[in-house]
């Protein structure tokens, strides 16, 4: 998800309890991104335990889809032996007296939750746990037994809870629940801040990391010990009185505004429907995009609409709005659509400006509460770079990107011109994407549309299964029915090990739903891997994640076809879900993707993307959804050249957020002479050929750093990008022809990349699995820049 070159300092781990405390992801955004909610138990900051995917990728905001429903499910199913559901009979059912949320579940009841249960619920559950926490604090010792795993217990649960409230809210959104969620989130926050602030607690960690005993702790455990003490002090935990109230009222204030900045783009983005009755004025627009504005239309009232005849309703959703600006031939209605889209949330009541100024304002009185000088300081305390080290990546790949990036726009200039565009000379940012799919398809022969029916959603989840059989030695098979589920195209899967037995499960949530589900691809977790919250004492509790995107569902009778870009993201977020189903750490606070440092955690996503270009995985996966017809060699050719089409261009794309994101977090003066949009506006003469509209108000839709866990740290996809590059490079190294070496290779990235979780150190961990640490030069290599940069 993002272009990285990864420096070499590892440090401190990452959230720990923190990484469990909110419901958040790792999901992909406009022109492709990824993201977590709130706070590590020690830290009050956002942090997702899943990640949103980069704003620009090459994969867009979409995923997968499933093409059967999955058939309901009992409220509350415990795991089985073998991935089939278990008897009726043994399932305990909820009652109308019964609130699902604090049933004693091993899958969460997502289909009998209801906007009604959440403030009772959720009310009940902060009550139990507060009592539990005095229990913990007057009864704790410096000792696993007595303080790590009865702490765990208390995190996990409202974890679990708090997650499935949250993920409804992203997947199944209404009034209702967002208003139930406001009344009880600031008591949830305050408990939060309770754990993160507890002395006795703290003292208790302080002191185990100070006893005889520490010499025998695993590198995990002493992981964790360290990781929570920095979290504590992160949460104020060394603060006094007045201050200390005064930094919890800040804490609540920055959770009640992210949660009114993502409100917002919800809405806004949903606001806005072009209804167009004119076959003139959707010109060029795809036989599928056609037909998904018709079904929109449908939807709003307009019975007889067809993809033929029309009408069609034009949406900001990810699939509507990127088919308007690659494919219109209606120059106008382009424009039209990227102004709606890029001052998206910047006027009337769903305004952001001020709620993003409040956040930076608030961000900044926190940092210097805790002695740090900015709140990017405070950001880099639990990541593997410092600031200095973030704007020195980001500023070698600029001076590297840049040449390329004015040549992409000199071809685009010059094409265009050819084809007799009277806007050749004046391109502006609605033209780009238009003419740079009108030169792909030109100079690579290639058509995404025609592409698509070449993947539909069967095949490339069938694909995806047998490269993860081949490199891990995991079977994914089919589970719909034992877990109950939020929609009824919402898919439920088993993975097994080499000897059958389950060893986790995944949600798979593929197609867009504008009118309730947010936009973009997130994975995030369920429940994680954890000795602690075994049912029976002796295995492993099994971890659960979900994987959700916004494909273009079917129309009609056809299947889900997917563009290449789908395909890229699936994979992308596939590789989220490994690293937390796969991890073989038992110590629940550090398992899958928990406690890993941010900047590191897009290694397994971006590291799956790569094999979207390994002949036999595309090969395997593009089949005519009608015909079975395989994929034509040269097309596979021309996929694999045009990879690197407009890298620069790209990448200065990624740049330009991440750069805008250290800026505000580090340099800006809230209340200054400069405006956010100035601050953006000043980084974009260095990081876009063409500088954005002055009306341009991205910095509104930014849920990335205003309402997830990536403020003070976009700039963790192009570090991570390193790392990925590098980690794929072994299997190249090893030869990707070579079946047994490939599958020797993979079995070693299991063992360390995707087992390890946040036990050991990234760093450490990269150089356990490849023998050395990161170089740049296989992304350098991927990106088609490596003479450019080696140069600069």
């Amino acid at each position: 998800m993002g272009c990285t070159h990864m420096p070499k300092r590892a440090l401190i781990g990452a959230l720990l309890i923190a990484n469990m405390l909110t419901a958040t992801r790792l999901s992909f955004s406009i022109q492709p991104l990824i993201r977590r909610s709130t706070y590590s138990l020690i830290s009050p900051k956002h942090f997702p335990k899943s990640r949103p995917c980069p704003l620009w990728s090459s994969s867009f905001s979409f995923c997968l889809q499933n093409p059967h429903g999955s058939p309901t499910c009992p409220s509350i199913v415990p795991f089985s032996s073998h991935c089939s559901a278990p008897s009726m009979a043994t399932v305990p059912q909820s009652t109308p007296e019964v609130n699902p949320l604090l049933l004693d579940f091993d899958f969460p009841p997502f289909d009998a939750v209801k906007a009604d249960h959440v403030i009772p619920g959720i009310r009940t559950l902060l009550n139990q746990l507060e009592n539990d926490l005095i229990e913990l604090e007057s009864k704790v010792e410096p000792t696993w037994p007595k303080l790590v795993d009865p702490l765990e217990k208390i995190v996990d649960r409202l974890t679990v809870v708090w997650g499935i409230v949250n993920h409804l809210k992203s997947v199944k959104d209404s009034s209702e629940l967002r208003s139930a969620i406001e009344e009880v989130q600031p008591e949830k926050v305050k408990l939060e801040l309770r754990l993160g602030q507890s002395k006795p607690i703290y003292n208790a960690f302080k002191a185990i990391q100070e006893s005889p005993e520490w010499h025998t702790l695993s590198d995990a455990q002493k992981r964790i010990v360290d990781s929570q003490i920095k979290q504590a002090v992160l949460s104020g935990v060394s603060l006094e009185d007045d201050t200390k109230e005064h930094f919890n009222k800040v804490q609540q204030e920055l959770e009640k505004l992210s949660q009114k900045f993502e409100e917002n783009v919800l809405d806004a983005t949903k606001k806005f429907g072009k209804l167009i009755t004119d076959k003139k004025d959707i010109e060029g627009l795809p036989a599928t995009a056609l037909g998904l504005a018709a079904q929109t239309a449908v939807s709003k009232g307009h019975k007889d609409a067809t993809a033929e005849n029309g009408p069609w309703i034009i949406t900001l959703d990810g699939p509507s709005f990127l088919s308007v600006m690659q494919h219109a031939r209606n120059r106008s209605l382009r424009k039209e659509v990227y102004y709606a889209y890029v001052t998206r949330a910047s006027s009337g009541d769903l305004d952001n400006t001020e709620i993003i100024g409040q956040i930076l304002k608030l961000r900044l009185e926190k940092a210097k509460l805790l002695g740090y000088s900015n709140y990017a300081e405070v950001s880099m305390a639990t990541k593997m770079a410092t600031v200095d080290k973030a704007e020195e990546l980001l500023e070698k790949l600029r001076s590297a990107s840049w040449d390329a990036a004015v040549q992409d726009t000199e071809d685009l200039k010059n094409f265009s011109k050819s084809q007799g565009a009277v806007e050749a000379d004046d391109l502006s940012h609605w033209d780009l994407n238009f003419w740079s799919e009108r030169l792909r398809e030109s100079k690579y022969d290639i058509n995404e549309e025609e592409l698509r029916p070449y993947f539909s959603l069967p095949r490339v989840m069938g694909g995806l299964f047998s490269l993860a059989k081949m490199l891990f030695g995991i079977d994914i098979e089919p589970a719909d029915g034992l877990a109950p589920v939020w929609n009824n195209d919402v898919r439920f899967y088993c993975v097994k090990d080499t000897a059958g037995s389950p060893i986790a499960y995944f949600y798979f949530d593929p197609y867009s739903r504008p009118s309730e589900k947010r936009g973009g691809a997130w994975m995030d977790e369920v429940v994680a891997r954890s000795r602690a919250l075994s049912r029976d004492g002796t295995k492993a509790r099994l971890p659960i994640a979900h994987m959700v995107c916004n494909q273009t569902p079917p129309v009609g009778n056809k299947p889900s076809l997917m563009t290449f870009r789908e395909v890229e993201t699936v994979f992308h977020e596939f590789g989220h879900a490994l690293q937390h189903m796969l991890t073989k750490q038992d110590e629940g606070l550090v398992s899958g993707i928990r406690g890993i440092e941010w900047d590191a955690v897009e290694l397994p996503s971006q590291f799956m993307e790569n094999w979207c270009y390994h002949r036999d995985t595309l090969m395997s996966i593009a089949k005519h959804y009608e015909t079975g017809e395989t994929l034509p060699e040269d097309v596979y050719l021309k996929l694999v050249a045009a990879r690197t089409f407009r890298a620069g261009s790209l990448s200065l794309r990624q740049i330009r957020f991440a750069t805008v994101d250290l800026e505000l977090h580090s340099k800006y003066v809230p209340g200054g002479s400069e405006t956010i949009y100035d601050v953006d506006q000043r980084v974009s003469k260095g990081t876009q050929v063409i500088p954005p509209l002055p009306e341009d108000r991205f910095l509104c839709s930014f849920s990335h750093i205003f309402a997830g866990g990536y403020a003070a740290g976009y700039y963790s996809y192009k570090w991570a990008e390193v790392l990925s590059a590098d980690a794929f490079s072994a299997f190249e190294d090893a030869g990707l022809d070579d079946e047994k070496a490939v599958e020797e290779t993979g079995k070693k990235f299991r063992e360390t990349v995707l087992a390890l979780g946040g036990g050991k150190a990234p760093l450490e961990v990269f150089v356990e699995f490849r023998g050395r640490e990161p170089s740049p030069e296989a992304l350098l290599r991927h990106n088609g820049l490596l003479s450019v940069t080696a140069s600069a």
